[in-house]
C-alpha cells in the first residue's frame, strides 16, 4: 500500500523505493550517506548514529476504519514553537485573542445546534419509516393475510438494508459500525483517511436511518457519536479557499489541538442527542472518548450538550401535536419508570448482586463472540463491496424471519381486565399489546417486543405495574434472539450502535429475574429490567459513571441511583476478569495503535534507548535541497531532527525537530541560496505562520506537487525558522514505562531521546507511538514478559 502522502512511517526506518527492507539496503544506505552534503565520514557518523544499529520498527501502518482498510498516521497535538509561530503569537493583538475565544464558543454552539438537528432528523425518519412499515404489517395481519404480512416485512426490511449497505460499501466504508472506536482512536492521536469526512457524515446519517428502520438489532446511538464528531470536524477545518471562507481569524483553527477539542464536544453532543442525556454526554466524553482533558474543555462540552438538549426539547414540543407524523409519540427515547415503587430490602440487594454477576458473565461472553464474528466478517468484507452488500442482505433476511416467525411460538394472552378496549390490543399505534394473529381481546406478548421499534420494545420492557404482561418463556426467547442477532449484526456494512441491542438483551433477562422472584422482591419488574440493562451495559462497555448518569437521565428516576451504581460496579468487576471492554477490544482488532493511559508492566524493565528504531535521518540547520528531497523520497518519516554543526556551533548540538509537512511548504516556496548561509530573516518575510498551518482533509502540499529543478538540488535552504526549537526530550536511560506515560499525557507525536553522556551524537533516536506498541517491544524482547513474571 502506498503511504507516500498519508502514511506515518515515524519509527525511523528507511524503506527503499520499490522494495522495503531488502538486499539492496546497504547500497542504498551508502548512497544516502554520500548525498547528505559535504563533510567527513566522522560528520556523518555524528549525524546518523543509529545506522550501524539498524533496529527497525515493523508495526502495521494500516488499520480498519469502519469496514475499510486504509493507512493511518498520527496527529500533531504538540505546539510547534518555531520562529514563525513565535513571531505570529507576538503579533497577535488583544482583539484577535478575544475573537479566537469567542469563535471557539460559537463553534461549540453550532456543533450543539447541528448535532441536535441531526438527532431530530434521524429520529423523525426512523419513527415514520418504521412506524408505517409496522402499521402496514398490522393491517395485513388484521385481515388474516399472514403470508403477505411476512412478504411485506421481509421485502421492506431487505430494501432498506440494501440501501444502507450500498451507501456504506460504495460511498463511505468508514461509516460502517458504530464509529465510537474510530472517534476514540482519533482523540488518542490517530488519523485515517475519511474517518471524519463529509461523505462519512452523509452516509452515517442516512445509513443509520435505513439500518434502524430495516429492523436490524442495532441502535442509532453509537452512530450519533460519530455524527457529532464529523460535524465538529467539518466546522473545525479552519476555513476554505475553495468556498471563500478565508477570514483572518479562521486560520487560528488550522491545527490538530483545536480540532481535537471540537471533536470532543461533538462526541459529547452525539450522546446527548441520542439519549437526551446532556450530563451523560459530557461524562461519556470524559470517561470513554477523550484521552486528554482539562477544565476549559469541560465547560465547552457542557455548553454544547446543553444546546443539544434545548434543540431536542423544542422539536419534541413542536411534534407532540402530531404535526410530524409518528414522530413525537415514541421518538427520542425517554423511559419514564418514575411511577414504580422504589423501596427495596436486603433481599433485593442480593438479587441486584446476582444481576451484576450475570451481566458481567454475559457481557464478557458477548464481547468474546463479537470479536470472533468481526474476524470472520473481515474476511468476507475484504472480497469487495458486493460481498458486503450480500452479507447485509443475508443478515436482514435472518432478522426478518426471526422477528416475524418467532411470535408464532407464543400463545395468545387475554387482555388485562383493568385495561380499556382501546389500549389492548394495540391497533394502529405503538404500545405494549400487539394483536398479531390473536383474536379480539387478546394479544401476543412476543410480537409486542419483536414487531416494534427498538425504542418501543425497551419502553415495553421498562414499563412498571405490568408484571404479568410477558411470560417467562417469552422473555427467554426474546433474550436469546436479541443476544444472538446483536452479535451477528454488528460488523456488517451498515452504521450500527451497540447500546440498544445491549439494553434490549439486558432488560429481557432483568425482567425475567424480576418475574422469577415475584413476591420475594419489593421491586417492580420494570425496575429489574432497568437493572438488567445496566448490568449488561457494564459487562460489555465497562463504563461506570457515564452509563449510570445516562440511565438515570433516560429513566427520570434518581431514586434508583444506589442500585444502578452497585450493579454497574459488580458487572464491570466480573467482566474485567475475562476480557477488555467492547470498544477497547474493537480498537485493538481494527489495528489502531491506541496508547493506553498506563504503561505495561514489562516496560519497567526497559529504557527508552532499548526500543528506538533506526536508522535515524537528520538534517543540518542549513541543508542542501537535494539531501532533503532524497530523504523525503526515500523515507516516510514525519519528523526529522535538525543538528547545528561547526562552524555555526562549537560542537554538534540538537537545534530541534522539523516536520515533513513544513519541509514541503518551505521547498515549494523555493527560498534557496547558492551558499550555505543562514537566511532566516528572508524566510520570515516570505512566509507567515498560517502558511504552515495544517490544511483541511487531504489538502496539504504533497511531495508530488514539488517542481525542483536539477540546479536547485545543489542549493541550500535554512531550516531554522521552521524548526521546533523546544521539542520534548528524554534521556536515553529513562525507563520505557515512564516515557510511555509522558508520551501519552502530553499527547505527543515525536519524543526525542538524547544521550546521557557528553561527546556523543546529540540525539540517540526518536520515539513515536509505534515504538510503544506491544508488537514492537515484544518483537525485540520476546522473553521479557516471562522474565517479568
Amino acid at each position: 500500500m502506498d503511504h507516500g502522502s498519508r502514511g506515518d512511517r515515524e519509527e525511523n526506518d528507511i524503506e527503499v523505493e520499490g522494495g522495503g527492507h531488502n538486499g539492496s539496503f546497504e547500497s542504498e544506505r551508502r548512497k544516502f550517506v554520500e548525498r547528505m552534503g559535504s563533510g567527513t565520514s566522522e560528520d556523518h557518523n555524528l549525524r546518523e548514529p543509529l545506522l550501524l544499529k539498524c533496529r527497525t520498527n515493523t508495526t502495521s501502518q494500516i488499520a480498519i476504519v469502519g469496514a475499510n482498510i486504509c493507512p493511518i498516521e498520527s496527529l500533531d497535538y504538540e505546539i510547534v514553537e518555531n520562529e514563525l509561530f513565535k513571531q505570529d503569537w507576538r503579533a497577535r493583538r488583544k482583539v484577535e485573542i478575544f475573537q479566537y475565544v469567542v469563535f471557539k464558543w460559537t463553534l461549540a454552539l453550532l456543533i450543539g445546534v447541528l448535532t441536535g438537528l441531526a438527532a431530530v432528523f434521524c429520529n423523525f425518519f426512523v419513527e415514520n419509516i418504521a412506524g408505517f412499515k409496522l402499521l402496514l404489517i398490522n393491517n395485513l395481519m388484521l385481515n388474516d393475510r399472514h403470508f403477505m404480512g411476512f412478504v411485506a416485512n421481509t421485502s421492506i426490511n431487505l430494501g432498506l438494508a440494501i440501501l444502507a449497505a450500498i451507501l456504506c460499501a460504495y460511498i463511505a466504508p468508514a461509516a460502517a459500525g458504530s464509529g465510537i472506536p474510530e472517534v476514540k482512536a482519533y482523540l488518542n492521536g490517530i488519523d485515517a483517511h475519511s474517518i471524519l469526512a463529509p461523505s462519512t457524515l452523509f452516509v452515517k446519517i442516512f445509513g443509520s436511518i435505513f439500518g434502524v428502520a430495516a429492523g436490524f438489532v442495532v441502535g442509532k446511538e453509537g452512530p450519533m457519536v460519530h455524527t457529532g464528531a464529523c460535524i465538529a470536524n467539518l466546522l473545525g477545518q479552519g476555513g476554505s479557499k475553495k468556498y471563500h471562507l478565508t477570514w483572518r481569524w479562521l486560520r487560528y483553527f488550522k491545527n490538530d489541538r483545536d480540532r481535537r477539542d471540537l471533536i470532543t464536544c461533538g462526541a459529547a453532543a452525539g450522546v446527548a442527542g441520542a439519549f437526551r442525556a446532556p450530563v451523560g454526554g459530557v461524562l461519556f466524553a470524559l470517561e470513554e472518548a477523550a484521552s486528554w482533558w482539562r477544565s476549559a474543555l469541560l465547560w465547552r462540552t457542557f455548553f454544547t450538550t446543553a444546546v443539544v438538549a434545548v434543540v431536542l426539547r423544542g422539536f419534541i414540543e413542536f411534534c407532540r401535536s402530531g404535526r410530524c407524523g409518528l414522530f413525537g409519540q415514541g421518538g427520542l427515547i425517554m423511559f419514564d419508570v418514575n411511577s414504580a415503587k422504589n423501596s427495596y430490602s436486603s433481599a433485593d440487594l442480593l438479587a441486584v448482586i446476582i444481576l451484576g454477576v450475570i451481566g458481567g458473565i454475559f457481557g464478557s461472553f458477548y464481547n468474546y463472540l463479537v470479536d470472533k464474528v468481526l474476524r470472520t466478517y473481515s474476511i468476507i468484507n475484504e472480497r469487495g463491496p458486493i460481498f458486503k452488500v450480500l452479507l447485509v442482505a443475508a443478515v436482514s433476511l435472518l432478522t426478518s424471519c426471526c422477528s416475524y416467525g418467532l411470535p408464532w411460538l407464543s400463545h395468545c394472552i387475554p387482555c388485562p381486565s383493568y385495561l380499556e378496549a382501546d389500549r389492548c390490543p394495540t391497533v394502529g399505534r405503538s404500545g405494549n399489546y400487539k394483536n398479531f394473529q390473536c383474536p379480539a381481546g387478546h394479544y401476543n406478548d412476543l410480537a409486542s417486543l419483536f414487531l416494534n421499534t427498538n425504542d418501543d420494545a425497551i419502553r415495553n420492557l421498562f414499563s412498571s405495574g405490568t408484571s404479568k404482561e410477558f411470560h417467562l418463556s417469552t422473555l427467554l426467547v426474546f433474550f436469546v434472539a436479541i443476544y444472538c442477532l446483536g452479535i451477528i449484526t454488528y460488523g456488517i456494512a451498515v452504521p450500527s450502535g451497540l447500546f440498544i441491542p445491549v439494553i434490549l438483551a439486558g432488560a429481557s433477562y432483568g425482567r425475567l429475574v424480576g418475574n422469577l422472584l415475584g413476591a420475594l422482591s419489593d421491586l417492580d419488574t420494570g425496575l429489574f429490567a432497568l437493572l438488567g440493562a445496566a448490568s449488561f451495559l457494564g459487562g460489555t462497555m465497562r463504563m461506570t459513571v457515564s452509563l449510570c448518569v445516562i440511565l438515570l437521565e433516560l429513566t427520570n428516576n434518581l431514586l434508583m441511583l444506589p442500585l444502578v451504581m452497585l450493579v454497574l460496579l459488580i458487572s464491570k468487576t466480573v467482566a474485567d476478569s475475562f476480557n477488555q471492554g467492547v470498544y477497547d477490544q474493537i480498537v485493538k482488532l481494527k489495528g489502531l495503535p491506541y496508547l493506553e493511559a498506563h504503561a505495561e508492566p514489562y516496560m519497567k524493565n526497559l529504557v527508552a534507548s532499548d526500543v528506538v528504531s533506526g536508522p535515524l535521518i537528520t538534517f543540518s540547520g542549513v541543508e542542501k535541497v537535494g539531501n532533503i528531497m532524497h530523504a523525503l523520497r526515500l523515507t516516510r518519516h514525519n519528523g526529522f531532527p535538525v543538528i547545528d554543526e561547526p562552524p555555526l556551533t562549537p560542537a554538534p548540538e540538537l537545534c530541534g525537530l522539523v516536520l515533513r509537512s513544513h519541509l514541503l511548504v518551505l521547498l515549494k516556496g523555493k527560498k534557496f541560496t547558492k551558499q550555505k548561509t543562514m537566511t532566516g530573516s528572508d524566510i520570515m518575510r516570505r512566509f507567515k505562520a498560517h502558511d504552515f498551518a495544517k490544511a483541511g482533509s487531504g489538502k496539504g502540499v504533497k511531495l508530488e506537487d514539488l517542481d525542483i529543478k536539477e540546479e536547485e538540488m545543489e542549493m541550500f535552504v535554512d531550516l531554522h525558522p521552521i524548526t521546533n526549537t523546544s521539542p520534548y526530550t528524554v534521556v536515553e536511560t529513562m525507563s520505557l514505562a515512564k516515557a510511555a506515560v509522558l508520551f501519552r499525557q502530553l499527547a505527543l507525536r515525536h519524543l526525542c531521546v538524547v544521550p546521557k553522556t557528553p561527546g556523543r551524537p546529540p540525539i540517540v533516536g526518536i520515539l513515536t507511538r509505534h515504538d510503544f506498541m506491544p508488537e514492537h517491544v515484544l518483537g525485540l524482547y520476546p522473553h521479557i514478559v516471562n522474565r517479568h513474571k
